[in-house]
């Protein structure tokens, strides 16, 4: 169970916040709590001040602001991952006086906030293993990213191709689908995503994915082949 603290004296900047950081540790797969905070007195009063995994903290707040709200946090615990959340950058440098692990400038990015939550998870040691959760009737299911070898859309449904030659569908729409994942997910057609780990051959209107063949089209051919090509070139 992974635990994260928001600590803001604005809803609306806890809400912006909270959002991105749900929907990436859905994606990942993992346990967490997300405990919300007003102000730095609230947050160092609370029971889970000493044992947060990671805290996002804003650092202009009424009342006792997020510089010495830090300060204290770091006199109880030293291990929790600190990342400032403002929208002065002059502020950040103050940041390596209570080792703050990074920052996140508002107004937010959620790729931004996406990508320094990873990172976070990472200092953490934490197991960053993607998945994709999907519904059917008989219940949900996680699937690890690695094991997908495309997307394929079928008039309501999306079709879940795997490694191992299982496909899996659920109601969706290709669109929705592709905006959470990696980049080595690639579109090579309107109703097609292949996962680039898989591809094998690129040919003239053909994509070999592990043992399936995905039709190309002209729109998206030449972004196709870029990914490809930088991924050979890893």
């Amino acid at each position: 169970m992974i635990s994260i603290g928001i600590c803001d004296d604005e809803p609306s900047m806890r809400k912006s916040l909270r959002a991105p950081l749900e929907q990436t540790l859905q994606l990942l797969g993992m346990d967490y709590q997300i405990f919300e905070y007003n102000s730095g007195e609230n947050f160092l009063r609370s029971e889970m001040a000493q044992w947060l995994d990671i805290l996002f903290l804003d650092i202009e707040m009424k009342g006792r602001n997020g510089m010495d709200t830090a300060k204290a946090l770091r006199r109880q615990n030293t291990h929790t991952v600190l990342i400032f959340v403002t929208a002065h950058p002059d502020f950040v440098f103050q940041g390596y006086e209570v080792h703050a692990f990074h920052y996140i400038l508002k107004p937010y990015e959620e790729q931004k906030i996406k990508n320094v939550l990873k990172q976070a998870l990472a200092e953490l040691g934490k197991n960053t293993e993607q998945f994709f959760t999907l519904e059917q009737k008989s219940g949900t299911y996680k699937v690890p990213l690695k094991e997908i070898t495309a997307f394929s859309s079928d008039k309501r449904k999306v079709v879940l191709s795997l490694e191992n030659g299982t496909k899996l569908d659920f109601y969706g729409k290709l669109d929705t689908v592709a905006k959470d994942l990696p980049d080595y997910f690639v579109r090579c057609h309107n109703r097609h995503l292949v996962n680039l780990n898989f591809v094998t051959a690129l040919e003239k209107d053909i994509c070999i994915c592990k043992n399936l063949a995905f039709p190309v089209s002209r729109a998206y051919r030449q972004s196709l082949e870029i990914a490809f090509a930088r991924l050979l070139l890893r």
